[in-house]
């Protein structure tokens, strides 16, 4: 029998997750933080792997006992929320931490609920976990409401309920009440993902952990912390969602030059977290500007901005790689996505993205 024959059947047909890597002058498509680690934290870091690769013969702290407890209290001090090591988890990008929930929470005969668009992860991880998924519709501005997003999940009842804010690929955030809402409404774990938020307006949904043990908050350091080759997520949560997640990830899944790079980026956080406010300033340029050449933008709390709407989008998205501008066609018709650079990538884009109005419009 062929390979494809032993393939799972809910697998075959399917393609893998990814974006194109092409090397064009301005890159704009990954939703990367554009500013490098600065001088002193690359020395730092390189001091840190260098002590790690010492005891490189003997396996990493398995529980990263130190690592979650610096995460922990950056979070404490960045969301104003206590928070004990007990409460975190971490791993290799928030995506290992999303799939180590539907592998805990999820599986067979469960369903998970993601409201649509969103980030197309969420429904990958379902399926590779063998979740079923189901979606939900945003309302037309790609927001939801308390009630509306209540309603849906009491109709369908999941085990899991994604929501993500900011939201990818839309950019809009949630207000603290939709998260409430749904809490209530939902009968099993809910995650809200918060990949962009050192980006957002909007509190943390971190503040509401407080008596709720089915929520999660997932978390990145590729985004804010330009931390995106380091592969390092994490979570807060009760400490019993943190025990449950002990029970499927992997022996030492965390390797210790992981776990060294990560403590030295916290240890540089406000630093790190700096380049955030120069990102808000292209983000906003970019909402305006875009909408100035009279297309339509979806605010955004996040490092991207969605813009259209187009008759084909792909047209548009090949124009501007003509150009040497890449951006990201997400699959939502008639929208585009495009990432807050520098200031030059920025001004790059908007340029490439003028000239080609009249062909691609």
């Amino acid at each position: 029998m062929s390979i494809d024959g032993l393939l799972r059947h809910d697998l075959r047909g399917r393609t893998p997750y990814g974006a194109p890597q092409l090397d064009v002058a301005v890159r704009l498509n990954t939703n990367e933080n554009p500013h490098p680690p600065s001088p002193a934290l690359v020395q730092d870091l390189a001091a840190r792997v260098a002590e790690a690769a010492r005891s490189m013969n003997r396996y990493p702290d398995r529980d990263a006992v130190g690592l979650r407890s610096g995460l922990a209290a950056y979070l404490t001090r960045s969301t104003g929320q206590q928070l004990g090591t007990e409460q975190v988890w971490a791993a290799n990008g928030s995506n290992e931490i999303l799939q180590q929930l539907l592998q805990a929470f999820g599986g067979e005969g469960r369903t998970a609920l993601g409201f649509e668009p969103t980030y197309s992860m969420h429904h990958l991880i379902a399926q590779a976990t063998a979740t079923r998924y189901v979606a939900a519709a945003r309302l037309p501005d790609f927001r939801l409401r308390p009630e509306q997003a209540a309603s849906a999940v009491r109709e369908r009842a999941p085990d899991v309920v994604f929501l993500c804010s900011p939201n990818n690929p839309t950019g809009t955030a949630l207000d603290l009440e939709v998260i409430e809402a749904v809490y209530d409404a939902a009968q099993g774990l809910v995650i809200v993902d918060e990949a962009y938020a050192e980006f957002s307006r909007r509190p943390s949904a971190v503040s509401l952990l407080p008596g709720r043990e089915r929520l999660v908050v997932t978390r990145t350091m590729s985004k804010a912390f330009a931390f995106a080759a380091a592969r390092l997520g994490y979570l807060a949560a009760d400490p019993a969602v943190v025990d449950a997640l002990q029970l499927v990830r992997l022996p030492y899944h965390l390797s210790v030059l992981s776990q060294a790079a990560a403590l030295a980026a916290l240890a540089h956080a406000d630093e790190l977290i700096a380049t955030v406010e120069e990102v808000i300033v292209q983000r906003d340029r970019l909402v305006e500007e875009i909408a100035a050449l009279g297309l339509e933008v979806v605010e955004s709390d996040a490092n991207f901005v969605l813009f259209g709407r187009f008759a084909d989008q792909h047209l548009t998205w090949q124009g501007l790689l003509d150009r040497g501008v890449l951006v990201r066609d997400v699959g939502l018709t008639g929208w585009l996505r495009v990432t807050a650079g520098t200031k030059h990538e920025t001004s790059a884009f908007l340029e490439a993205l003028a000239e080609g109005m009249g062909e691609v419009v």
